[in-house]
């Protein structure tokens, strides 16, 4: 699948209206927990990315999110730069980021292509993405630069750790009700398969595959 098939007018504006909002998730909060870890929404957004958008945009709006702050926009956590947060304890979060919406949008993106897409569902990636593959990543980070030990690293994310499955059980909801009423967002059947259905079923009424229903099929 080309390139230039993804870069709709479309697609660009959905990537960037939830890049605003990863960034706009770092207006509220702040409160340090443990080991200088501020309690913001930013998980909730860039799970809500993965969620919302599928794998692969979910994940280019969290690197545009990261792109801006890094070059010098006040959007990280704290209202910082990525002067201040790149060289923190917590930018083991930032690069988790990334992993973290594609591993949600994934999971998300292979349910509602067999149509399995439920609450459950949807709350069950973005613990997988928020918490199994996210806080390895920025807690393993904090324990690194901290000199924490495993046992403190545990009771630091603790309370963290109770927020987020919060904020997931909120993914879940708006990510399935997102897809309900705009199913378009991320189709349940991928075009390619769409299309290498139709083009066999069109070779064989011809009586026999054509080279153009081989193609599609070979993509599908």
């Amino acid at each position: 699948m080309s390139l230039r098939r993804h870069l709709t007018g479309q697609n660009i504006a959905l990537v960037t209206v939830f890049a605003g909002f990863i960034a706009a998730s770092t207006l509220w909060g702040g409160v340090e927990f443990a080991a200088g870890v501020p309690f913001t929404l930013q998980t909730f957004a860039v799970l809500l990315a993965g969620a919302v958008l599928g794998p692969w945009r979910g994940a280019t709006a969290v690197l545009i999110y990261l792109i801006l702050g890094t070059a010098g926009l006040p959007i990280f956590a704290g209202h910082t730069t990525g002067a201040i947060a790149w060289p923190s304890a917590t930018a083991g979060f930032l690069i988790g980021f990334l992993p973290a919406a594609f591993v949600t949008g994934w999971i998300v993106r292979g349910l509602r292509r067999r149509a399995l897409l439920t609450f459950t569902g949807a709350f069950g990636a973005a613990v997988i993405g928020g918490l199994v593959v996210l806080y390895p990543i920025g807690w393993g980070y904090v324990a690194w630069k901290a000199g924490l030990d495993f046992t403190a690293t545990v009771v630091a994310a603790a309370p963290f750790a109770v927020f987020d499955l919060i904020k997931c059980v909120f993914v879940a909801l708006v990510a399935t009700a997102v897809h309900r009423a705009y199913p378009w967002i991320l189709p349940a059947k991928p075009k390619a398969t769409s299309d290498a259905v139709a083009a066999q079923a069109s070779g064989v009424a011809e009586g026999g595959i054509t080279g153009e229903a081989e193609e599609a099929l070979a993509t599908a």
